[in-house]
C-alpha cells in the first residue's frame, strides 16, 4: 500500500510545482498602452477628414499585351493565319471563340497542309473540323481513330498521331473553357472574342434588355475611364447607323449595285459574284424582313450588319430594281414588271421605283448642266472653240479580270446532254466530226517555191494540212496583216514559219544567197517553256538558211552585240514590252518588219493589256516612221473574233481565217463535271473519286493524262487513285501481270531516284512535275511515249513545256494559288485550251477524251468558255496610266490627240 500511494503522489501538484522555471519578469518589454490586441473595436470617431472616394485617382487603363505566340515544333513561315477573311462564308466550328483555341487551330491548319498540300481554305478546315470531330469521339476506340485520321491525311507516323492528339485535346480543352462547360472564361476574354456570329433582332426582349443594360453602364458616367470606352466600342461594332437607313437613295440602284457593295468587304472576284447571286435569292425567297435577316446574317456574318440592315429594311426596292436593271431585252422587263403587279402588296414598290428613275434622269440632267457649265467657263478661259468631253474609264473595268462571266446562257452543239449523279453533275459534250469541203485539197511541199521547201522537207513533210493549205497563198505571197484562229493541235507554227519564210526572201540576192544584216523577226510566245519549244524547233527547220534564232525571257539575256547578230528572237510579252520602253533600243528595233503574236487570246487575261501596248507601240512606230511592220496573230478558236481583227488591224475580207472545231486534228468529246458537295473536304474526296471512275474507264485501252495544280498533289492523287485500285481489286486492268510493260517498268524503277515515283512505276503510274530531277523526268516521259506508263499525274509544266499527247485528259479542279494576289483563282482560258490541247494523238485515235472537273458554280462559266461562246474582252484600262506614262516619256505621245 506504501509503494502505491508514493507512486500516486509523485503526480501531484505539490510535488511538481516547484519543478516549474518561472520568468524574470524585469526582462520582458511592457505592452505599449496603444498597441492593438487584436479585440474588434468599433470606428466611431475614428474617421475624421476622410470621406469615401476621397483616394480616387483617374487614370488610363492599361493596354493590353499581346499575349505571346506559344512555340511549337510544326509551325512554319508560311503558317495559316486565322483573319477574318479566312472565315467569310465558311462554316467554323464554336470552339474558335477563344484566342486560345485560335491560335491552336492554326497549329491545327498548318498541320493538316503538312500532309494533303496546298489546298483552299475551306479544305484544309472541313479536314481540321473532321480530325477534331474523329479524336474528341469517345465512342472510337484508339484503332479505329487511327484508321479514320489515315484515311483523312494518308499515312501518318505514330510521332505525328501522338502530335496531333495532343494538339486536339488543348484546343478542345480550351474551347470547353470559353463556352462555359468547364471553369469560365475571363469577361475581358469573353468581350474581345470577335468570332461568333450574333444574331440581331429589333424586337427581341432579351436582346433589348441586355443592350439597354450595358448602354446605362457606358452612359452612367461617360468619364469613368478608357476601359469602358473600349467596352462599348466592341459592343457597338457592326451595328448599323442610323443615317445610312434614312439617307438611302434608290436612284443608285443599277444592274451591278449590289455587286459593287459585295466587293467592298470581299475582294475574291468568284467569291463576291457567289454571294451577290446568294443575296439576291434570300432576298426574292425571304417571307419577311426578320427572316431576311437573318439569313443574310448566316451569309455575310456579323461585320457586315449595316449592309445586312440596309438590304433588309429595302429588300423589295432592292431585288426589283436589280431585277428590272439587269433585264437585258424590253419582254423581260415586262415580265418583271407583270410579276410585281400580281402581288397587291407589291405594286407600290413599282411606283416608287418609277418615281425614282425619273427623279435620276432629273438629277442626271442636273449634272449634265453643271458640267456643260464648268465647260463652258472653261472654254472661255482656254479656247471657245473647242469643246472637252470628261469620260471616267475606271467605271468600265471588269472587276472580275479573266473570270468575268457575261454568258446568261449557253448553247451546246446537237447530241449533249446533262446527267445529274450523286455528288455532282455531269455535262456531255461531243466531238465535232471533221467534214472535208467539196474540192478542198493540201497543198504539197514540192509546190511552194524553192527557196521555201527546205523549211519543210528537212524534216518530213510531203504536204501541208488543210488549214495550212487555206492560208499558204496568202501567208508566203503577201504583206498585209494577218489573224488566224484555229483550234489547238491545228499546225498554227507552221502558218508563223510560211510568214517567216516570207520575209526570209525579201533578202534573197541573184546569186541565190541571202543577206540578213538587216532582217529583225519577233515571235512573241505567252510562257517561258513555250518559248524554249519554238526556238528549238525554229533552230532546226531554218539552219539550211543560215538563220540565228535566240530566245529571250527573263531567265535568258542577250547581249546588245548578240541581239544584232540575231535574226529571229522569241520572246515573252513581258520581255518584248520592257525592250520596247527603253527609248536607246530603237535602233535595234527599227529593224523590225514582222510580228509574229502567238496565243492572241491570252488579251482575256490579266496579261493582257502587255499585248495590247506592244501592239499599239508598234502602230505607232509605223504611223511615225512610214515603214510597215507585218502583225501576225494566232489563237484558239473565239466567239469575237472579227473585234480581234480590227484591233490588230487585220482586213476581214483578205487576212481573217476562222476555222471551227471540226479542223481539229482529232475530235475532242469534252466531259464537264460541276461538284455540287458544299463541304470543302468532302468535295476534295468526291473529285478523287470521279478521277478513279474515268481513269477506270480507260484502264488498259488508252493511256490517261491527269492534271493537277501543285507537285505534292500530283503524288497524293496518284496513291489515292493506286490505293482504291488495290482495295476494289481492280489494279490488273491497267498492266497484266508478265506482260512486256510490267518487266520494263519493273527494272526501270530500280534506276529512279525519287522513292515515291519509284513506288508507283511497278503498277503502271507515274508522276512528272518540276520538282523531280531531270534524269526521272525524261525517264517518265519516254516511258509515257513508249506507252508502257497507263496513267501520269503531272502539273501543267507538263502540257507547255512537252509535246505528249494522250488519248484522255482530266483536270482535277479548276482553283490555282496566286502568289500575286495571295488568293486562290480560278483556271484561266489558256491553261485549259493548252491541258485539253494534249487530248488526241493524231497518229493513234479517232477522238480524244477532255474531263474537267470543278465546283458546281463554275460549271456555265467553263461551258461558256470552251465552247467559244465567251467574247474576249479587252483589260486595257486600268493599265491605262502606266502605259500611257510609259509612251509620253518615250515621246511618242505628246498631245491629248495623240494620246487618243
Amino acid at each position: 500500500m506504501a509503494s502505491i500511494k508514493a507512486r500516486e503522489s509523485q503526480y501531484e501538484y505539490t510535488s511538481n510545482s516547484n519543478l516549474v522555471l518561472t520568468a524574470d519578469r524585469s526582462l520582458i518589454d511592457v505592452r505599449r498602452r496603444d498597441e492593438s490586441t487584436g479585440e474588434v473595436k468599433s470606428l466611431t470617431g475614428n474617421l475624421t477628414g476622410i470621406h469615401m472616394g476621397d483616394k480616387y485617382q483617374r487614370s488610363r487603363a492599361p493596354e493590353d499585351l499581346p499575349a505571346k505566340r506559344p512555340k511549337h515544333e510544326y509551325t512554319s513561315d508560311h503558317s495559316i493565319q486565322l483573319d477574318e477573311p479566312l472565315f467569310s462564308g465558311v462554316e467554323v466550328s464554336s470552339f474558335l471563340s477563344v484566342p486560345q483555341s485560335k491560335t491552336h487551330f492554326e497549329f491545327l491548319l498548318n498541320f493538316v497542309r503538312r500532309f494533303i498540300g496546298d489546298q483552299p481554305k475551306d479544305v484544309l478546315i472541313g479536314a481540321a473540323e473532321e480530325i477534331i470531330l474523329t479524336i474528341s469521339d469517345t465512342k472510337l476506340s484508339s484503332s479505329d481513330k487511327n484508321n479514320e485520321i489515315v484515311s483523312l491525311l494518308g499515312e501518318i507516323s505514330s510521332k505525328h498521331y501522338n502530335e496531333l492528339s495532343n494538339l486536339i485535346v488543348k484546343l478542345v480543352s480550351f474551347s470547353e473553357k470559353g463556352l462555359g462547360r468547364g471553369n469560365i472564361c475571363d469577361k475581358d476574354e469573353m468581350e474581345t472574342n470577335s468570332s461568333i456570329n450574333v444574331l440581331f433582332f429589333e424586337d427581341s426582349a432579351d436582346d433589348c434588355s441586355d443592350n439597354h443594360e450595358v448602354r446605362d453602364d457606358i452612359d452612367t458616367d461617360h468619364d469613368s475611364g478608357e476601359e469602358a470606352y473600349l467596352n462599348s466600342d466592341i459592343l457597338v461594332t457592326g451595328l448599323p447607323d442610323p443615317l445610312d437607313l434614312k439617307e438611302f437613295d434608290s436612284t443608285a440602284i443599277d444592274a451591278y449595285w449590289l455587286q459593287r457593295k459585295v466587293n467592298s468587304f470581299c475582294r475574291d472576284a468568284e467569291n463576291s459574284l457567289r454571294i451577290t447571286e446568294d443575296v439576291l435569292s434570300i432576298l426574292k425567297e425571304a417571307c419577311d424582313e426578320g427572316e431576311c435577316e437573318n439569313k443574310l446574317v448566316i451569309l455575310l456574318g456579323s461585320d457586315c450588319f449595316s449592309f445586312i440592315k440596309l438590304l433588309s429594311s429595302h429588300r423589295l426596292i432592292i431585288l426589283y430594281s436589280t431585277l428590272l436593271q439587269r433585264a437585258s431585252t424590253a419582254s423581260e422587263r415586262k415580265e418583271i414588271e407583270d410579276n410585281i403587279q400580281k402581288n397587291p402588296n407589291h405594286r407600290h414598290i413599282l411606283d416608287i421605283i418609277k418615281q425614282s428613275n425619273k427623279g435620276s434622269q432629273g438629277i442626271l440632267e442636273d449634272k449634265c448642266r453643271e458640267k456643260r457649265l464648268i465647260h463652258r467657263e472653261d472654254n472661255q478661259r482656254i479656247d471657245s472653240s473647242v469643246a472637252y468631253n470628261t469620260l471616267n474609264l475606271y467605271q468600265h473595268t471588269f472587276s472580275h479580270s479573266s473570270q468575268l462571266m457575261v454568258n446568261k446562257r449557253c448553247e451546246l452543239p446537237e447530241g449533249s446532254y446533262r446527267q445529274s449523279k450523286n455528288g455532282y453533275e455531269e455535262v456531255h459534250v461531243p466531238g465535232v466530226k471533221r467534214t472535208v469541203n467539196p474540192g478542198e485539197s493540201l497543198v504539197a511541199i514540192s509546190s511552194l517555191p524553192i527557196w521555201a521547201q527546205p523549211a519543210f522537207s528537212l524534216v518530213g513533210y510531203k504536204s501541208l494540212n488543210r488549214i495550212q493549205s487555206r492560208l499558204a497563198e496568202f501567208a508566203i505571197n503577201c504583206d498585209d496583216n494577218l489573224l488566224l484562229c484555229a483550234p489547238t493541235g491545228a499546225g498554227k507554227t507552221n502558218v508563223a514559219l510560211l510568214c517567216i519564210l516570207r520575209e526570209v526572201s525579201k533578202h534573197l540576192s541573184d546569186s541565190d544567197t541571202y543577206n540578213f544584216d538587216t532582217m529583225k523577226i519577233i515571235y512573241i510566245a505567252p510562257m517561258k517553256s513555250l518559248v524554249q519549244e519554238v526556238v528549238l524547233n525554229f533552230r532546226k527547220r531554218l539552219k539550211h538558211y543560215g538563220i540565228i534564232v535566240q530566245e529571250m525571257t527573263g531567265d535568258s539575256q542577250l547581249s546588245s552585240e548578240l541581239a544584232k547578230e540575231t535574226h529571229i528572237i522569241v520572246c515573252t510579252p513581258e520581255k518584248w514590252d520592257i525592250i520596247t520602253r527603253k527609248g536607246h533600243e530603237k535602233s535595234f528595233t527599227q529593224f523590225v518588219r514582222l510580228l509574229i503574236v502567238d496565243e492572241v487570246h491570252l488579251l482575256h487575261d490579266e496579261r493582257g493589256p502587255v499585248l495590247e501596248s506592244i501592239v499599239a507601240r508598234t502602230n505607232m512606230q509605223i504611223d511615225s516612221t512610214q515603214e510597215h511592220v507585218r502583225i501576225v496573230g494566232l489563237s484558239a478558236t473565239l466567239p469575237n473574233f472579227e473585234d480581234i481583227a480590227i484591233f490588230l488591224k487585220v482586213d476581214p475580207k483578205k487576212g481573217l481565217f476562222h476555222f471551227n472545231n471540226s479542223y481539229r486534228p482529232v475530235p475532242l468529246e469534252q466531259h464537264y463535271i460541276g461538284i455540287t458537295e458544299k463541304k470543302g473536304l468532302k468535295r476534295y474526296q468526291l473529285m478523287n473519286d470521279v478521277v478513279y471512275d474515268k481513269v477506270i474507264e480507260f484502264a488498259g485501252r488508252h493511256q490517261v493524262l491527269v492534271f493537277v495544280h501543285s507537285r505534292k498533289e500530283t503524288w497524293r492523287t496518284a496513291r489515292e487513285i493506286l490505293d482504291m485500285a488495290l482495295e476494289r481489286d481492280t489494279i490488273g486492268k491497267f498492266l497484266k501481270e508478265g506482260s512486256a510493260s510490267t518487266e520494263v517498268l519493273r527494272s526501270e524503277a530500280q534506276q529512279v531516284c525519287d522513292s515515291k515515283l519509284k513506288d508507283l512505276l511497278p503498277y503502271g503510274f507515274a508522276i512528272h512535275h518540276a520538282g523531280l530531277s531531270k534524269l526521272d523526268r525524261t525517264l517518265v516521259e519516254d516511258l509515257f511515249e513508249d506507252r508502257h506508263v497507263q496513267v501520269l499525274f503531272s502539273t501543267a509544266t507538263l502540257a507547255w513545256g512537252v509535246n505528249l499527247p494522250a488519248h484522255a485528259v482530266i483536270i482535277k479542279g479548276t482553283q490555282i494559288y496566286s502568289p500575286e494576289k495571295g488568293r486562290w483563282i480560278e483556271l484561266g482560258l489558256l491553261n485549259c485550251l493548252q491541258m485539253l490541247g494534249r487530248a488526241g494523238r493524231p497518229q493513234h485515235d479517232k477522238k480524244g477524251h477532255g474531263i474537267l472537273i470543278t465546283n458546281h458554280g463554275e460549271l456555265q462559266y467553263y461551258l461558256s468558255l470552251m465552247n467559244q461562246q465567251l467574247p474576249i474582252e479587252s483589260h486595257f484600262i486600268k493599265n491605262l496610266v502606266d502605259n500611257l506614262n510609259a509612251e509620253i516619256v518615250l515621246n511618242n505621245v505628246s498631245s491629248i490627240q495623240e494620246g487618243v
